[in-house]
């Protein structure tokens, strides 16, 4: 009897580890026929796409419960799951009746499933993103149901509960509404892509090239952490989950090559929160942005290079000065990775077997101007054809004693984990965006956006800067513990428009603006949640790891405020003012950086003095409009920087005759 139990405990997790693979193929196979097609509207597809990537989460939830003997958990993750993917049947299969003939009203049996979705909703938020955020969803619902009893500019005339049903749920706005319909739209087929990218070992290429240019960086392992996490980053979409995957193994490798705990720590909370913004996908933020500004996504890229090449070019100097400043032997031992290297020629195939569909996409969208859904379409074809067809080849070529047969076997596996990995990484994106969407229309109803502009306008005086740090703070504080898109939506909603209209700042600044400004979150105490999960790795203490982290981050808190007073800076057309405005801002940033971080080897006073120094004029050359000002503040850093390295040299111990 005990034998048949034990059998059954391990047949039921591997029936719906199946289950959830079949369920992902399913899934991507609706995504990619409504892609191709478009043969239904963009709400009802919406509608549909919850209830099926709602399926495969269930599933692949309900197993890891089971394997980890929580079946409490099961015996609510599977009826609140089941709410809502029965609601996206009903709703598809009466879509004309309930979203073109009862505007305005619903059934009492679709009040009913109302309520149970909201509850549903409520219940996954916590599940995967914990007390803060139903925190915050719960809130702006009692919001939205009592906010006539909210104090001073915040009072509204509150909604009715049937209001509020038909405002999240049954008008199919709310959690169907236009974000849950772009996510499943222009989102999904990119979170297809990178589960692609990961099944067939893009990243472990990544990690290889990282390794090797460890051996000509003097900061190599810490570089590696940096190249590693931010690429990771920026597909990955959740600051905290980045540093929690690839700090399980840059942290631990940092500290082996003898940097600190804290700063190894501080140095992926860096790397994984500012991974974010960076160009193609930017946390999935840059598709959101387009559709928000009504621009070509590739527009919405374009702008964004500058600004990303000077966050990771002074992230990249600060790294290098706090990894010598240990003194660490930054060598990474290859064996510790891999089993054996790549010879050139098969570094040649790897780079076209992931860079012909790059290339594909860059082309489509770049050249060919194809929509976001049609360049994703088949930047994905083309993934699987070169994933799957080179690897045989390569086989076949080198002679080799695995047979193309059994490579090709190998790789269409791979690309089913694939799939099945891109649903994975794809569920808790969608879940926390449907609920941000209900956050917004909330919101609309009751004209919250326009309460904090006239807030935001009223604390900072009319003053173009005290508009801009207080729209900063608020932009973290909305940025706290939220994946990054859920972040920029909250804060594009709620803090752009004021930026735009009240204070003539270009939309396109604004939304950057305040886009940076959110995923300071990640590493601003005191919640700084990328921050606790390196620390916890690392094992040291948090205030150490977020004090290392802003000093190796400054630039990043200066940036936004930059944006504002040079916007040619954020141009979607790379010009001539765009390049010279790019070079003395960083110039600036790495003024800033150099002082905050280089291991000054002179007295306490003059070591803080000179920080103090440098770090002001880093300010004043990033953020001061005129050209002539950054001019002298940058000929000041450059007299300092060649001072101080001829003071070092003639304080070094080769100059003393003592060996180094």
């Amino acid at each position: 009897m005990n034998s048949e139990t034990k059998s059954k405990d391990k047949l039921v997790p591997r029936v719906l580890d199946i289950s959830v693979v079949l369920s992902s193929l399913v899934f991507w196979a609706i995504v990619l026929y409504w892609a191709r097609t478009q043969g239904m509207s963009r709400v009802k597809y919406g509608v549909i796409f919850i209830g099926a990537i709602l399926t495969v989460y269930a599933i692949d939830q309900s197993r890891q419960a089971l394997e980890e003997g929580d079946r409490l958990d099961v015996a609510v993750l599977l009826p609140a799951s089941i709410v809502l993917i029965t609601a996206s049947i009903y709703f598809a299969l009466n879509f004309e009746s309930v979203y073109v003939h009862q505007q305005g009203y619903a059934f009492e049996h679709e009040y009913m499933l109302a309520r149970l979705i909201i509850l549903s909703i409520l219940y996954l938020t916590w599940r995967e993103f914990g007390n803060l955020f139903l925190g915050l969803v719960g809130g702006v619902i009692l919001y939205g149901m009592y906010g006539n009893m909210a104090p001073g500019i915040l009072n509204h005339g509150g909604m009715t509960e049937l209001t509020l049903l038909q405002t999240l749920v049954t008008d199919l706005y709310g959690f169907y509404g236009s974000l849950t319909q772009l996510t499943a739209a222009w989102i999904a087929p990119f979170l297809l892509y990178a589960g692609l990218l990961f099944a067939y070992g893009a990243f472990d290429l990544i990690l290889r090239v990282a390794i090797e240019s460890a051996n000509y960086i003097r900061s190599g392992v810490a570089q590696t952490a940096v190249l590693s996490s931010t690429v990771i980053g920026s597909i990955n979409g959740s600051y905290t989950a980045n540093a929690a995957m690839t700090g399980s193994f840059t942290i631990p490798t940092m500290k082996d090559s003898g940097m600190a705990p804290h700063r190894a720590a501080a140095i992926e909370a860096v790397a994984s929160t500012s991974g974010q913004v960076l160009p193609p996908v930017m946390g999935a933020s840059a598709f959101v942005m387009a559709s928000y500004l009504g621009v070509s996504y590739l527009n919405i890229v374009i702008a964004g290079i500058v600004p990303a090449a000077i966050l990771v070019a002074s992230i990249g100097i600060a790294v290098h000065y706090v990894a010598i400043s240990d003194a660490s032997s930054q060598e990474m031992e290859f064996d510790e990775f891999f089993d054996e290297e790549l010879t050139s020629r098969q570094k040649i195939v790897e780079g076209i077997r992931f860079g012909v569909p790059f290339l594909v996409l860059v082309y489509l969208l770049g050249v060919a101007q194809y929509t976001v859904m049609t360049s994703a379409l088949w930047t994905i074809v083309s993934m699987i054809l070169t994933g799957v067809l080179i690897p045989p080849i390569q086989r076949a070529l080198d002679d080799s004693e695995i047979s193309p047969a059994s490579e090709f076997i190998t790789q269409f596996w791979n690309t089913i984990l694939g799939f099945r990995r891109g649903a994975i990484i794809l569920a808790p994106i969608a879940i926390i965006l449907a609920a941000v969407n209900g956050v917004i229309d909330i919101f609309s109803v009751t004209g919250v956006p326009n309460k904090i502009a006239l807030l935001l306008i009223d604390l900072s005086g009319g003053v173009l800067l005290m508009a801009v740090l207080l729209a900063m703070l608020v932009s973290i504080l909305m940025g706290v513990g939220m994946p990054t898109v859920a972040a920029y939506v909250i804060v594009a909603i709620l803090i752009a428009p004021t930026l735009i209209s009240d204070f003539a700042i270009p939309e396109i600044t604004a939304h950057y603006t305040v886009f940076y400004a959110a995923i300071l979150a990640g590493i601003t105490p005191p919640v700084a949640t990328a921050a606790v999960v390196t620390a916890g790795i690392a094992q040291a203490n948090f205030w150490r790891v977020c004090g290392a982290a802003i000093k190796i981050a400054a630039p990043l808190f200066i940036l936004p405020v930059a944006f504002v007073y040079n916007p040619a800076l954020v141009s979607m057309s790379l010009g001539l003012p765009t390049v010279i405005a790019g070079t003395l801002v960083l110039l600036g940033a790495i003024a800033m950086i150099y002082g905050l971080n280089y291991p000054f080897n002179m007295r306490v006073g003059r070591r803080i003095a000179l920080r103090t120094g440098l770090t002001a004029i880093g300010t004043v050359v990033m953020i001061y409009p005129h050209q002539f000002v950054k001019l002298a503040g940058v000929i000041v850093f450059a007299g300092v920087f060649i001072m101080e390295k001829m003071m070092s040299r003639d304080k070094s111990p080769s100059s003393m005759g003592v060996g180094q």
